[in-house]
């Protein structure tokens, strides 16, 4: 086995591990996100949707994500 078998990064200030090989877009996934619905801070820059796929994570990345939220009132 690898020695390096997983990585550990930040996600939401909660120490959270991953395998080394990773891409953004695959541990949105893994966690239940719906990409259309979130907004992605990766080491304190927002990262566009068009990089996720692209985006290898590493080891001590710090992740901030948030859930956009509908809401409103149900008038028009």
């Amino acid at each position: 086995m690898s020695a390096l078998s997983q990585i550990t990064l930040q996600v939401n200030g909660t120490q959270t591990t991953c395998s080394p090989d990773m891409v953004l877009s695959k541990l949105l996934e893994k966690m239940g996100l719906n990409p259309r619905l979130i907004a992605v801070e990766y080491n304190g820059e927002i990262l566009h949707r068009q990089y996720w796929d692209n985006t290898k994570l590493q080891t001590d990345d710090r992740l901030e994500i948030v859930t956009i939220v509908g809401g409103g009132s149900d008038y028009w």
